[in-house]
């Protein structure tokens, strides 16, 4: 049941008035709950009166005096209090529809739940909601919202996403901004078809939301080699890398002499692909687009540039492994290269795992498979342990994509695995000292 307490955090005020796991909250100040957001505003108040099932069935009703934004500290059996709402589209793009058959059931759910996008990140097209969800999103002032544009030509977004009515878009950006709602932007672009004259519109479209608008960014498609059937896609080689890395640059130079801010980023795989170096820490400004994979690579070597100064060198007498995707091994194996210069007798052997699980141009980490680390590792010189990227993992989870469980590659490997942290600080931590100090 979505409104039912599955936990409840310790010296908390749930815990306090004797709310206990299976208890279901029924109302709030006699207002029925939809999903969490229903629940965050109505719990926004110093007084409140909660109407409670408890675990053995009995109903009452609390009351709480509290500060204003303070939490209850009750944590529900589903995030949403709801089901998240799936996406319509058959977007010619969709990394979803290349997964082969046999994965877990989880993978292939395609979510469009503007919730999500407040809650996790999410991106949404906004073409999976009526006009009161949008509503919704403007009375509870939802911010920011993430949203995947792909372009601003609307017969083209139609055709892109296979839906009729994606062409509503920037009528709804107009309704949010008009609102103050911020937003994030993102184009997954598609070579030869919303990239070049259709990219740089999309841009100068987008940007004069600023500053409603935050940022936009531009990602290459993803392509897997299951896309028999489905629309055939070019990958970005170098060249059309490079192309786009100097058409975002020229948009970034115009955009911040006009507003003060870049606006607009391209992420890391672009520079990786055309061979270019990553930009500096600072071109990245606060780094809005970061979970999009714009600008990772910077500000790991920035964080582990400023920790690695404050170390000693002095002799480790130890031998470990790493491993990593395609597109980051060389800049990877750099750091490392640093870390054993600065700490004698440290070898680290770093191995570039290819991805033959989904094939075709996926070199990213964070799509890697347990399959290929176990094939690609086995009969390797691995040392004292096994340092593996936290990107591979599901959140909070020690599970890979193709269901295969870290405590299995440790057995097939006969390695202790160690999971890297994000930063550049965790990095070292973990390579050097096993993530302990």
């Amino acid at each position: 049941m979505k409104n039912k307490v599955i936990s409840v955090d310790k010296n908390s005020i749930a815990e306090e008035i004797g709310i206990e796991p299976g208890d279901i909250i029924l109302s709030i100040n006699s207002k029925p709950i939809l999903d969490v957001f229903d629940y965050r505003y109505l719990i926004n108040d110093e007084y409140i009166e909660i109407e409670i099932k408890t675990k053995q069935g009995e109903v009452c009703t609390v009351e709480i005096e509290k500060d204003y934004y303070e939490d209850l500290g009750i944590n529900f059996e589903s995030g949403l209090m709801d089901d998240a709402k799936s996406c319509q589209n058959k977007c010619i793009f969709c990394f979803i529809d290349q997964l082969p058959k046999g994965m877990r059931d989880t993978l292939y759910f395609k979510d469009d739940d503007s919730r999500l996008s407040f809650l996790q990140g999410n991106y949404v097209t906004l073409t999976n909601m009526k006009e009161q969800e949008l509503d919704r999103i403007i009375y509870y002032h939802l911010s920011p919202i993430n949203i995947s544009v792909h372009t601003t030509d609307m017969e083209l977004r139609k055709n892109m996403l296979n839906n009729r009515f994606a062409d509503k878009l920037m009528l709804y950006i107009n309704k949010l901004a008009n609102a103050n709602i911020e937003m994030n932007f993102q184009i997954v672009l598609c070579r030869d078809i919303n990239d070049g004259d259709i990219l740089d519109k999309s841009i100068e479209d987008l940007y004069k939301y600023y500053p409603h608008a935050k940022s936009l960014s531009v990602v290459p498609v993803g392509i897997t080699k299951y896309r028999d059937g489905l629309y055939d896609m070019k990958h970005f080689d170098a060249e059309s890398s490079l192309s786009v890395i100097k058409q975002v640059t020229k948009w970034q130079e115009k955009i911040k002499n006009n507003i003060g801010t870049r606006f607009v980023f391209v992420s890391d795989e672009f520079y990786i692909n055309a061979g270019e170096k990553i930009p500096d820490y600072s071109a990245y400004e606060d780094f809005p687009q970061i979970e999009n994979g714009v600008g990772m690579l910077s500000l790991m070597k920035h964080e582990f540039d400023e920790y690695i100064d404050t170390l000693k060198p002095c002799e480790i007498n130890k031998e470990v492994s790493l491993a990593t995707g395609e597109a980051a091994y060389d800049f990877i194996k750099s750091l490392c290269k640093r870390l054993e210069n600065k700490f004698r007798c440290l070898k680290i052997n770093v191995y570039k795992i290819k991805n033959n699980f989904f094939g075709g141009k996926i070199s990213v980490s964070g799509l890697l498979t347990g399959v290929d680390i176990i094939e690609q590792l086995k009969d390797k010189k691995l040392g004292e342990y096994l340092c593996l990227p936290k990107n591979i993992l599901r959140a909070e989870e020690t599970v890979l994509l193709d269901d295969i469980d870290i405590n299995y590659i440790e057995k097939e490997l006969n390695i202790n695995i160690k999971i890297t942290g994000e930063s550049g600080s965790d990095f070292i931590k973990t390579i050097v000292y096993g993530g302990e100090l």
